[in-house]
């Protein structure tokens, strides 16, 4: 972790890092319930931020909110794409508990046919905003929604404003009016009234700024959940040429800047502008809003949480565009490889978190919801969020998680390649499962953290005891399986 303490005294901040108990005096004292400002990209890798160790994406705003909080290494999204994770963060539940498996709209079938999953959040579920609203926080969600259709929008699911939150996964437009030329499916909503050349990731900042002004002296949580840095490549002119001359200065490409995936391509470093200028645009974003919070005085009484839904979009089918690089992660979103599922997670929490702070702990996105109750004083609902641990102990540094692993189950094909897979983390060891043939691979992240190589056949009874918790907790949870397909005739050749 050298890089990151190096980070930190840059920030003037190095002597922090280290973990040393705290709760400072006073903090419990205080009347008023504390505010909350959740910060969720989309697509955002590991590796994607500075404080993470990225020297060509610019996110001095993100990187100075690690330094102002805990910055947590071994932090998870609950799946490798998008809907799953958000799921996960609504519910406490892990996506195959809640069968929403896969993202929304995804259907695409090989050997196996993939597992039938839900198309939406039921209503049954208590969302961590239901409990917020239900404790009298005003409640608003702003950006990507893609948890279900009209019925179950964010409104219908504890938040008293929606603004651009819909069916769909990524926008028509990252420029106004947000709009798709070929289907209004990708339109973006209620955002009707801009102007042109006005850009999604701005306004959806605009718009969580006025909530703030508008909220400032009632308890608050606002969901700002960027469509950003997912597709269409989209960014501004100035920011893309920004980055396509800073691209220009990197060394000389050695002609193995694509990985092999098996049927796939990894990009192996970052260095595409686009990309990069939408990255500047989303930590400007954060940037803002801890300005407005400076502004209005509400910095000390507000926790800020940012966190990503999976990994960044390395990797993808037999072609070389995929727009990042999660290195030293393998692979990227879709895959149950780290670059799919690891993620670049703060928590700032004034007055009970010590700035600077560094957590090694693996974490997982069902966490945030039991983590968030106690945070605001308020009760657990176990029978809700049955996969999450509350992060107190660790956020005050008085003691560690009791749990014994971290499970993904996604039965389905992605478009970056991965085949319908299953993974666990039981300490350093993680085991995939591959469904199509039930092979499986054994990985010690502690010495291996680029995954390459596979230990199942040096430890075959690590791997047989991973491979039956793994089992067990599938069953446990009703997880669904793939079935074979009757129609399958192999790859086509090309």
């Amino acid at each position: 972790m050298k890089n990151r303490r190096e980070f930190l005294k840059t920030v003037g901040l190095g002597a922090c890092a280290a973990a040393v108990p705290v709760l400072l005096a006073g903090c419990q004292k205080k009347k008023n319930k504390p505010n909350f400002v959740f910060i969720l990209v989309d697509d955002l890798g590991w590796k994607d931020v500075g404080f993470m160790g990225s020297t060509f994406y610019e996110t001095p705003h993100i990187d100075k909110l690690a330094s102002q909080g805990m910055m947590f290494t071994n932090a998870y999204a609950a799946a490798s794409v998008c809907s799953p994770t958000r799921a996960s963060i609504m519910s406490g539940k892990y996506p195959a508990r809640l069968d929403i498996t896969n993202w929304i709209g995804g259907k695409q079938k090989g050997k196996l046919l993939p597992a039938q999953y839900k198309h939406q959040l039921p209503l049954e579920e208590v969302t961590i905003a239901e409990a917020f609203k239900q404790a009298g926080y005003k409640t608003c969600f702003i950006g990507k929604w893609h948890l279900g259709d009209k019925p179950y929008f964010p409104e219908k699911q504890g938040f008293d404003i929606n603004i651009g939150g819909h069916a769909a996964g990524q926008p028509g437009s990252y420029f106004y009016p947000y709009k798709n030329k070929r289907s209004s499916y990708f339109d973006v909503p209620g955002l009707e009234n801009g102007k042109a050349g006005e850009y999604l990731t701005d306004r959806l900042t605009d718009e969580s700024l006025k909530f703030l002004d508008k909220n400032k002296d009632k308890p608050f949580l606002l969901f700002l959940s960027h469509y950003a840095v997912h597709t269409p490549l989209q960014s501004k002119k100035e920011l893309t040429e920004k980055y396509r001359a800073k691209a220009k200065a990197l060394p000389q490409n050695s002609g193995n800047e694509w990985l092999p995936e098996r049927d796939s391509f990894t990009r192996q470093r970052q260095d595409q502008p686009v990309y990069a200028g939408m990255v500047q645009s989303t930590d400007e974003s954060v940037g803002r809003v801890v300005q407005k919070l400076d502004d209005l005085g509400l910095t000390k009484n507000t926790i800020v949480i940012f966190m990503s839904d999976n990994g960044g979009l390395s990797t993808l089918y037999k072609r070389k565009s995929g727009p990042t690089s999660n290195l030293p992660l393998r692979a990227g979103k879709g895959w149950l490889y780290e670059g799919g599922i690891r993620e670049p997670m703060i928590v700032k929490w004034p007055g009970v978190v010590r700035p600077g702070t560094e957590c090694d702990v693996p974490v997982v996105s069902t966490d945030f919801y039991p983590t968030m109750l106690q945070m605001a004083g308020l009760p657990l609902k176990p029978e809700q969020h049955r996969d999450g641990l509350s992060l107190l102990p660790l956020l005050k540094q008085e003691g560690g998680l009791n749990r014994k692993a971290l499970f993904w189950h996604f039965p389905h094909y992605h478009g970056s390649g991965n085949k319908p897979s299953g993974a666990v983390r039981a300490g350093d060891y993680k085991l995939i499962e591959w469904f199509e043939d039930g092979k499986i691979e054994l990985y010690n992240l502690k010495d291996d953290l680029g995954e390459k190589y596979d230990l199942a056949q040096k430890m075959p009874e690590k791997a047989e005891e991973l491979k039956q918790m793994l089992h067990e907790w599938r069953k446990k949870v009703d997880a669904k399986m793939p079935r074979p397909n009757p129609d399958w005739k192999g790859e086509k050749k090309k």
